[in-house]
């Protein structure tokens, strides 16, 4: 089993997507794209210039990105892991009946889950972050929180077999560790 899948939509943030499907694939994962329907999806680009006191997102267009599979064809059993992208795309995906569903599957066989800025949505949404650490960006610490986790700002929030950071400025410190949790996981599953 070395099938990962990473959660998108319209306006995921591109840093976001990108760096893990990228790194999934140099360790000898197959990232499977996930959308609310199979199609291409127009990413975003995500940046708080720091001139700008921390208020304002700014946002550029950027890539395509084509989802491999619909949500509603998911079986979650299939797959290894999961990656819940941020950027604006999990303010609506996190509503999608077969999103939740494949969501509570990754949480309840305590599969390697990944998330960072505004992916921690989906499985606030999902009901799975309950007594839960969590990084996320510190605009979406009241999701994290109103649904009973505990938001940590850190580039690197490990709570089990769930793995956080905040934003793309934190991949270096955060997709290794979930790296290493499907690499542990992909050897126990051919054993």
């Amino acid at each position: 089993m070395n099938k990962v899948l990473v959660i998108v939509g319209d306006a995921t943030e591109t840093v976001d997507t990108l760096y893990p499907y990228y790194r999934l694939q140099e360790d000898g994962f197959e990232p499977v794209v996930a959308g609310p329907e199979k199609r291409r999806y127009h990413m975003v680009m995500h940046e708080i210039p720091p001139d700008w006191d921390g208020q304002v997102t700014r946002e550029f267009a950027g890539y395509t990105i084509a989802a491999d599979i619909a949500f509603k064809a998911v079986k979650p059993e299939e797959y290894l892991g999961i990656f819940y992208s941020g950027g604006r795309a999990p303010e609506y995906t996190r509503y999608d009946p077969d999103l939740v569903r494949i969501t509570r599957h990754f949480f309840e066989a305590n599969k390697p889950i990944a998330s960072v800025c505004h992916g921690v949505e989906i499985p606030a949404y999902a009901g799975c972050v309950k007594g839960r650490r969590m990084a996320t960006v510190p605009k979406c610490k009241f999701d994290l929180e109103v649904c009973g986790g505990t938001f940590v700002n850190e580039a690197c929030v490990v709570d089990g077999n769930l793995v956080s950071g905040r934003t793309y400025h934190d991949h270096g410190k955060y997709v290794g560790v979930w790296i290493k949790m499907l690499i542990k996981a992909r050897d126990a599953a051919d054993k």
